[in-house]
């Protein structure tokens, strides 16, 4: 009988041929096999699958696990969703195309974190086998020339829980792993911004959480949120509201503002 993969990665793609490749290379590139790939395509039409067909034969030599399917979705999070009822492995991590695994040896140092912090906890607990139920760590934001452009605005706390997300998205869902089972289905009532209302479920339900201390993946600057700012912002308020209280939100979104502002002052973004 096969083992379980430790880990599932998921990549959503819709006629984004022209960046999958570099997704697929940094996934294939890790040095650790404890893994399956899903590719969850919205029916391209754009030498997509003709990609994915190259890479089959290389993973197979690998012993990894590569399945996909290609066909209409309702959107982004939908086929978020198709991913999570395929995936097997023990954790969940969404790499959408143009995103990239940070290094070749990413995968092997979240592995070597999830074994200690399985050793440390069954130690505490009487010989039972604990496994942390969201693990996470830093982004960097690349160009679509792959040059590094710098961390994220927000910054990775030290110690994360669901509350500090009142603060906004300070993990970006490209730099966590959830374990499968307690991760839920995103809510397609949200366009844009539902993987925001869903890492903050995950991290309702998560006991044990952990920080790799590592930089996990590389985000491709731009896409669907930014594109769409402020009806994403809109989402955000709202999931915010919902769970942090309405006027709480209001004054952190003040601070928001100021945040922003003085970042790229001083990252001379502006």
């Amino acid at each position: 009988m096969e083992s379980i993969p430790v880990v599932t990665i998921i990549t959503i793609t819709y006629q984004a041929a022209y960046v999958l490749k570099d997704t697929m290379n940094s996934v294939f590139n890790q040095d650790t096999s404890n893994y399956e790939y899903l590719l969850i395509d919205g029916g391209s039409t754009d030498g997509t699958i003709d990609i994915i067909k190259t890479f089959e034969p290389l993973f197979m030599k690998k012993s990894i696990s590569l399945r996909w399917i290609s066909e209409p979705d309702k959107g982004l999070y939908d086929a978020m969703n198709k991913g999570l009822r395929m995936a097997c492995g023990e954790y969940i991590w969404f790499m959408n195309a143009g995103d990239t695994i940070a290094t070749p040896h990413t995968l092997s140092g979240i592995l070597d974190c999830i074994k200690s912090a399985e050793e440390d906890l069954s130690a505490q607990q009487t010989g039972e086998k604990w496994l942390p139920d969201f693990i996470y760590g830093e982004t960097m934001i690349i160009t679509e020339n792959g040059k590094v452009r710098g961390p994220r605005r927000l910054k990775v706390p030290a110690e994360l829980t669901w509350k500090s997300f009142r603060m906004g998205m300070l993990v970006c869902h490209q730099s966590m792993l959830v374990k499968r089972c307690i991760a839920p289905e995103f809510n397609l009532n949200y366009r844009y911004s539902a993987d925001f209302d869903w890492a903050i479920r995950c991290l309702r339900s998560s006991s044990i959480i952990v920080n790799t201390n590592l930089v996990l993946s590389h985000f491709l600057e731009g896409g669907v949120t930014n594109k769409k700012m402020m009806a994403s912002l809109k989402e955000r308020f709202r999931i915010m509201s919902e769970n942090y209280g309405w006027c709480s939100t209001v004054l952190l979104h003040d601070w928001f503002f100021l945040r922003a502002i003085w970042f790229r002052l001083i990252h001379g973004w502006i």
